[in-house]
């Protein structure tokens, strides 16, 4: 992959400026603009490490066309049910391809079974792209209330609707009221799901 690229991709995933980037690696900002036009190809050891820093893992093997892996964290449960408080509780790192870790933000840990009908297990690991808004159909993290669960979203006219992928489990619904009130919000959508046995 080349220089420009990775500035570019990191650009679109952060909302981060060649301004910004320039203040964070400590060069002008005519340097890192040059980074994402590739004008600039080459750089000193000391750059790509401010570089490799900012962007949280070694850029120098992607940068010579090698697969890496990195970490990315795992912060806490979601219900695959309901009932299960919204806390954050880092639980450590999962080790991800480079493409995983550009397609999501962080891990959570299932607990139940109500999505197993998606293939969501309790136990596994569902990679999560942080988010407000979800197309309808979309399975999403969602804050209701003070409970945080793993759901298939739907909407119809203006009410929210939370679907189980398992029979046994409600389907819980939701006025526009009650979403502003409660409030029912999507903290981000399901990318992909790891589960190990």
């Amino acid at each position: 992959m080349e220089l420009k690229q990775l500035i570019r991709e990191y650009k679109q995933k952060t909302g981060i400026t060649d301004s910004e980037i320039a203040r964070r690696t400590g060069v002008s900002r005519s340097t890192a603009a040059r980074w994402s036009s590739g004008e600039i190809r080459r750089l000193s050891p000391e750059t790509m490490d401010r570089l490799s820093r900012m962007m949280g893992y070694n850029i120098e093997p992607v940068l010579r066309g090698m697969d890496i892996s990195v970490t990315i964290p795992v912060l806490g449960y979601v219900k695959a049910g309901y009932d299960l408080q919204a806390e954050e509780n880092y639980l450590g790192e999962e080790e991800v391809s480079l493409a995983e870790r550009k397609a999501g933000d962080y891990y959570l840990k299932v607990s139940g079974d109500s999505m197993n009908g998606a293939g969501i297990l309790d136990g596994s690991l569902v990679l999560v792209r942080q988010c407000s808004q979800v197309e309808n159909g979309t399975i999403a993290v969602v804050l209701a209330g003070d409970e945080v669960t793993v759901k298939r979203v739907l909407y119809k006219g203006s009410m929210m609707i939370l679907e189980a992928a398992n029979p046994d489990y409600e389907t819980r619904y939701f006025t526009a009221r009650e979403v502003r009130s409660l409030p029912v919000r999507i903290l981000g959508r399901v990318i992909s799901c790891k589960t190990y046995f």
